[in-house]
């Protein structure tokens, strides 16, 4: 073929080529046509939907969504009752008044209205810091201070190196302490309340001032004159009250002022949950603990206009809980207490002893009766309950409860075995011995008449060996472990789960040396609180179930009255762990606690009034303590304890009673004081009077 045909042929190839490209062309041309139109249909009835058929509608939402939702004061908190509904904790009105921003309000106005209101207020303004004068002179005078800027500055600042808010702390920072200086007593109270104004959220209410810091001038002064007082305004306001006055106070809590607001360390915290920066919480024990069910709800409003709100929703009280404290039966521990304290002090040998502490706990369903603890500080006695969930002391015999059922379950001690009650001898450690040598004794005389002798041998055997005079003992890990086990289930080194914060596990010591193990089973070797003392005698009264100790008993709803409202949360009782051993073993140590108590001989022989059928267990230990404050142990004392519950077949109640250094073995003086027992008789006949047995 040719070349120019060839050519030829190529041509009208590609023609064809481009007569098919412009076909396809006009068919996709098309095809985007009738899309096009179609999306605009649906446009033009989407339209026609929003803007005809459904207009009324989208207004509605529309103006809805343009509206700011603003709440209005703390509604008031739940009340606390005891388990009997006596009121605890309830609320007064106090008058407040307050400062609710216009948002059409301009600065200058706002000024004027500082110095106006401040001069009837008498006001606090000793608290203005500098940084609220700093920001009060620089709202004053703004253009003079913004004239103190660089014009190198400006520039940065519109080159995006610098922010608006270091452009303000540059305004701040050359304010003169001279200028500061000129503030009079009038510039001061303006600016303390300036800032009591603008303190928060743009649309809250401001409290200024509230409760019995409010004059009735004050008052009559604002609620008079709101009108031309742009934003300000009166109302009454709330604050906890107390029926039974301190009893019990630290327990039941703190709660924020309006003032203070949220704790700033738990800002994030609160705010995630819906609070407002000034609204007032719980801040300790129980007011804390309980926050979520105390707390009330606040009416919301909807800002209509500048001044102008709408009700949207009311506010409503808190929810109302009752606790399982029997207030009379707290009042009368406290005052027991307060008695026998300044008594002991006037004894010898009492140096250091400055407080004892109680618990009594209902043994079936691990609900605190009462719990106190009082100190003596100088010359006045002051409450030291929170101590009991936080101050671990040395409990000595009163747990060898548990360090006999150690010696059951191993099989180092069968129920009635005898052992010889002597001074003992181990190699590297100096002698030890019982508080008097009791000669040949069977398990339940060693708990009745507190033993060491019988538990060091029991031990021995846990560890693998025999006692005999000057052996070696060998450090065995797994005999501490078998002992602090055991201990644990009890409660004992371990946090008891009570309902309360800042609860201590107490002390658990680090040191290996095979002779500590002698002094863990008579309880001279680790601390526990007494609120684990007080779990640990509970589950031995109640037969072997570790329960939590709680003073929640029951929640109700708010009511518009003074009645209480319907149950919503009725607490059960919480089992953490059954002790692990055989209904015998558990029966047989609780033989010894009560031969503890009606024994001849027993060590708790006059703690309790022998027609309550107590059981129970005494406790003696050599404790240290720091005399001058230098950071250092120097010098022995003795701490007194005791565990019990009553009756001993169908228990009531249990109680300990602890009295740290209530007597000082160096003194020349052998004289111990019986604070303790006295305590634990005066507390159980209290108890029993209120609650007689049947």
């Amino acid at each position: 073929m040719s070349k120019r045909k060839t050519k030829k042929l190529h041509n009208v190839k590609k023609e064809k080529n481009v007569f098919i490209d412009e076909k396809v062309l006009h068919r996709r041309v098309f095809v985007l046509f009738i899309f096009v139109v179609l999306l605009f249909s649906i446009l033009f009835f989407k339209l026609f939907d929003v803007m005809v058929l459904k207009m009324d509608v989208y207004k509605k939402s529309l103006k809805e969504l343009s509206y700011t939702i603003v709440e209005g004061q703390s509604a008031p908190r739940g009340r606390i009752y005891d388990r009997n509904y006596n009121l605890l904790v309830d609320n007064k009105a106090v008058k407040t008044i307050f400062y609710k921003k216009d948002k059409t309000i301009s600065t200058k106005k706002e000024i004027e209205l500082a110095y106006k209101v401040s001069s009837h207020l008498n006001l606090k303004y000793e608290k203005l810091t500098d940084r609220q004068m700093r920001e009060f002179y620089l709202e004053k005078y703004p253009n003079k201070i913004k004239k103190r800027i660089t014009e190198e500055e400006w520039k940065r600042y519109e080159e995006r190196k610098i922010s608006n808010k270091e452009i303000e702390a540059l305004k701040l920072e050359r304010i003169k302490e001279e200028e500061l200086n000129s503030f009079t007593e009038e510039d001061r109270r303006a600016a303390y309340l300036y800032y009591l104004m603008n303190n928060g959220y743009l649309y809250d209410e401001k409290v200024v001032k509230t409760g019995e810091e409010v004059t009735e001038e004050e008052y009559a002064y604002i609620a008079e004159n709101n009108q031309s007082l742009d934003g300000f305004g009166t109302k009454l306001d709330w604050e906890r009250t107390y029926p039974y006055g301190e009893v019990f106070r630290s327990i039941l809590g703190t709660i924020s002022t309006t003032e203070e607001g949220i704790p700033a360390s738990e800002k994030s915290e609160y705010l995630a949950k819906g609070y407002s920066l000034n609204d007032r919480v719980g801040l300790s024990y129980i007011e804390k603990v309980y926050e979520n069910y105390l707390k009330g709800i606040k009416e919301k409003y909807r800002v209509i206009s500048s001044h102008e709100l709408k009700l949207v929703s009311s506010g409503k009280r808190g929810n109302d809980i009752v606790l399982s404290i029997d207030i009379h039966l707290q009042m009368a521990v406290e005052n027991i207490l307060k008695e026998q304290i300044l008594s002991a002090k006037q004894e010898p040998n009492t140096t250091y002893y400055d407080h004892s502490s109680v618990i009594i706990q209902e043994p079936n369903t691990g609900e605190i009766l009462a719990m106190s603890s009082q100190k003596l500080v100088g010359d006045q006695l002051v409450d030291n309950t929170t101590s009991i969930l936080s101050s671990p002391i040395t409990p000595g015999s009163v747990v060898k409860g548990a360090s006999m059922l150690v010696a059951y379950n191993t099989g180092a001690v069968k129920i009635g075995e005898y052992m010889l009650d002597e001074c003992i001898k181990v190699a590297g450690t100096p002698q030890k011995c019982s508080s008097n040598t009791l000669g040949r004794i069977n398990d339940i005389t060693a708990l009745a008449k507190s033993s060491n002798v019988y538990q060091f041998k029991a031990a021995i055997r846990v560890n693998g060996q025999e006692y005999f005079n000057g052996m070696r003992l060998n450090f065995n890990q797994k005999a501490f472990d078998t002992y602090r086990e055991m201990y644990h289930s009890f409660g004992l080194g371990v946090k008891t789960e009570i309902d309360l914060p800042m609860e201590s596990a107490g002390f658990t010591s680090k040191d290996v040396a095979a002779g500590n193990l002698l002094d863990f089973v008579m309880g001279q070797y680790e601390t526990y609180t007494p609120l684990q003392l007080s779990q640990y005698v509970t589950t031995i009264a109640n037969g072997g179930t570790r329960l939590a100790p709680h003073l929640l008993r029951e929640v109700h709803t708010a009511t518009d009255g003074e009645e209480l409202g319907e149950v919503m949360l009725q607490v059960e009782p919480r089992s953490l762990n059954k002790i692990d051993t055989t209904p015998e073993y558990m029966a047989r140590m609780k033989e010894g606690f009560y031969a503890v108590m009606h024994a001849d001989g027993g060590y708790g022989k006059g703690y309790i009034e022998d027609h309550f059928d107590a059981a129970g267990k005494t406790g003696t230990s050599q404790s240290f303590i720091d005399t001058n404050n230098d950071g250092k142990i120097d010098t022995d004392t003795i701490t007194s304890s005791f565990v019990g519950y009553a009756p001993a077949n169908n228990p009531k109640m249990s109680i300990i009673v602890t009295s740290p250094d209530s007597s000082h073995p160096n003194s020349g003086s052998d004289f111990a004081s019986l604070v303790t027992m006295r305590i634990t008789k005066a507390v159980t006949n209290k108890f029993f009077e209120l609650y007689p047995l049947q």
